[in-house]
């Protein structure tokens, strides 16, 4: 029996059997880990490729957008070269979170995500970048060019978000928000974890 082309006998790994997008670093393929309806983080399983469940959510905050990773990159030298406060990065491939309209209520899902922007995100030292993107045919936020052109209590919550999903009640929170950025500074940062990955990975 023949298959047309693509065709994957097996299921490819969602981070390195995937392509990286259609047309990165404007568009690129997120595979979503998380909902906004989850309270339990879930991250995929490294060896595997399938979903695990890391930890519960501490907080009673669960994620304002969808949220995953784009496959192919990397976060390692150059990801942390566009971070001054970093001292490296955190070698996990670049998270992307994705704003949509309609619920989307599933995760293990693949989608086109046009970016608009992210936020630096610096974890105990380490450079952990969240790509901000909008699902790249939405009907509502479809034409959103910029990260300004999104609500900024949006972004707002992100930020809070982000700064607080690890903290610890009478500890400091490991995670700090250096700064919002625009899409021209996201896709240096894609860019530069295409690169790191193929260092890692394809030599």
């Amino acid at each position: 029996m023949s298959f047309p082309p693509p065709f994957y006998r097996w299921r490819p790994h969602p981070w390195h059997g995937l392509e990286v997008g259609p047309k990165p670093p404007e568009i690129v393929t997120a595979y979503i880990e998380i909902t906004p309806f989850d309270a339990v983080k879930y991250e995929t399983d490294k060896v595997s490729g399938y979903i695990r469940v890391d930890r519960p959510q501490r907080s009673s905050a669960q994620p304002p957008t969808l949220y995953g990773f784009i496959p192919r990159t990397y976060c390692a030298r150059r990801v942390a070269e566009l971070a001054p406060e970093a001292d490296r990065g955190d070698g996990d491939p670049l998270d992307i979170c994705v704003v949509s309209e309609r619920p989307i209520a599933r995760a293990d899902v693949l989608m086109n995500a046009r970016v608009v922007g992210g936020l630096q995100m610096i974890d105990g030292g380490e450079a952990d970048d969240k790509i901000i993107a909008v699902l790249d045919n939405d009907l509502f936020w479809g034409d959103v060019e910029d990260v300004d052109g999104l609500p900024e209590k949006m972004v707002e919550r992100l930020e809070h978000y982000f700064s607080t999903y690890k903290m610890v009640p009478g500890r400091e929170a490991p995670t700090t928000i250096s700064r919002t950025y625009d899409r021209a500074h996201a896709f240096e940062v894609i860019e530069a974890s295409i690169a790191d990955y193929q260092e890692e990975f394809e030599g």
